[in-house]
């Protein structure tokens, strides 16, 4: 059963990823980014890092005061997860966790299901290590639901990134090339049999604003290492050791520090303008509400509230309405594009306009080139 379950999802992954390699390269995805504005990207990104708020838990220490050691700032995260990890391996040693909930061990034991023990010393992976793909329509239809939703979702996450390293916003051909190079990314996780699809990482940004870190060359050097483990089973059983309470503790810090740069955006629009004011809050209130609908009425075998007779429309809707930042970002769009504003300046085009075109900004190059001079060897429409 498990092998014909990772079968079809790898068919899923490899039909959708054409949507988001078509999308990308032919610059449709461009084009539509153009109706976005700030008062558009505020919800949206919030909601990339709201999205995920159920995951996680408020937390406040009162009385504790940070030191302004530079590693300390850089490496806060890193030494705590060190720490906390550390202390539940011993926990788990001494027997703590024995003659609790089994709900409270499987997120808080460090050898949940003899993940070290069984995983492989050396395991290189292979295309259809599976097996065969297997197609379903209705399996394959919701994968490129999950497509779209990551399609939506990664726009607001590079946004983020942007505007988190100090970077112009990205434009429309650059936008365009990343759905793209997403859709290759998850193509290829459909041959070699991955469980997941290809989409931008959100925590990735928030390390990005908490660490003052932006440069490409990290994270070039970071794909190299991840590459080189991959392929010792006992390196990824190490990590997946990690108890489920300090994910919840990592998302209330990096989903937070997005959602708060996704704020930052109305500083490019009239603030004062009731108009936008009414986009803003009905953008976030039915990006947070209607998702909630549709998550708390999902059945345990994952049937969504739309229910009709075609099971591949019910697959794409169920999966567009229960994502945050896709419900934000068609309620803003429809809005900030039908709403007539008084003037030009309290949507923000005159500051998010000379952006979206190439030559828009002198720094737009310097940003958002193909490193180690790669465009020399890319077709210029692909660039």
């Amino acid at each position: 059963r498990f092998v014909r379950g990772i079968r079809t999802i790898q068919g899923s992954l490899i039909v959708a990823s054409f949507v988001n390699i078509i999308l990308g390269y032919s610059r449709a995805w461009g084009e539509l980014t153009r109706f976005f504005t700030p008062i558009v990207m505020v919800p949206v990104v919030c909601l990339v890092g709201l999205g995920l708020f159920a995951r996680g838990f408020p937390l406040y220490l009162k009385r504790v005061h940070s030191r302004a050691h530079l590693i300390l700032e850089r490496f806060a995260l890193l030494i705590c997860i060190g720490i906390v990890w550390a202390f539940a391996a011993i926990l788990t040693v001494s027997g703590a966790y024995n003659n609790v909930k089994t709900a409270t061990k499987l997120s808080c034991r460090t050898d949940r299901s003899y993940l070290m023990s069984s995983a492989p010393w050396i395991k290189i992976p292979y295309p259809f290590q599976w097996g065969t793909p297997i197609f379903r329509a209705s399996h394959v239809f919701g994968m490129i639901g999950a497509a779209l939703v990551s399609s939506a979702e990664s726009t607001a996450t590079f946004f983020a990134a942007a505007r988190l390293s100090g970077a112009t916003a990205p434009p429309a051909h650059v936008l365009s090339r990343s759905i793209g190079l997403q859709g290759i990314g998850m193509l290829l996780e459909g041959l070699f049999g991955s469980l997941v699809g290809t989409t931008a990482s959100v925590e990735n940004v928030g390390l990005l604003g908490l660490t003052h870190i932006g440069s490409r060359r990290v994270v070039q050097i970071s794909t190299g290492f991840m590459i080189f483990f991959s392929i010792f089973g006992k390196f990824g059983a190490f990590f997946a050791s990690i108890p489920l309470p300090i994910f919840a503790a990592i998302y209330c810090i990096l989903l937070g520090i997005v959602a708060a740069c996704g704020i930052t955006f109305i500083q490019f629009a009239n603030s004062n303008s009731m108009r936008n004011i009414y986009v803003l809050g009905v953008s976030l209130f039915l990006g947070l509400s209607i998702p909630q609908y549709f998550v708390m009425n999902t059945t345990g075998d994952g049937h969504g509230p739309v229910r009709t007779n075609a099971g591949w429309f019910n697959s794409i809707l169920n999966t567009f309405f229960s994502s945050p930042a896709t419900v934000a970002i068609i309620v803003g769009t429809v809005l900030d594009n039908t709403l007539e504003a008084r003037q030009v300046d309290d949507r923000g085009i005159p500051w998010w306009k000379p952006f979206q075109h190439s030559k828009g900004d002198a720094r737009t190059e310097e940003f958002y080139s193909y490193p180690l001079r790669i465009n020399e060897f890319i077709p210029t429409r692909f660039l």
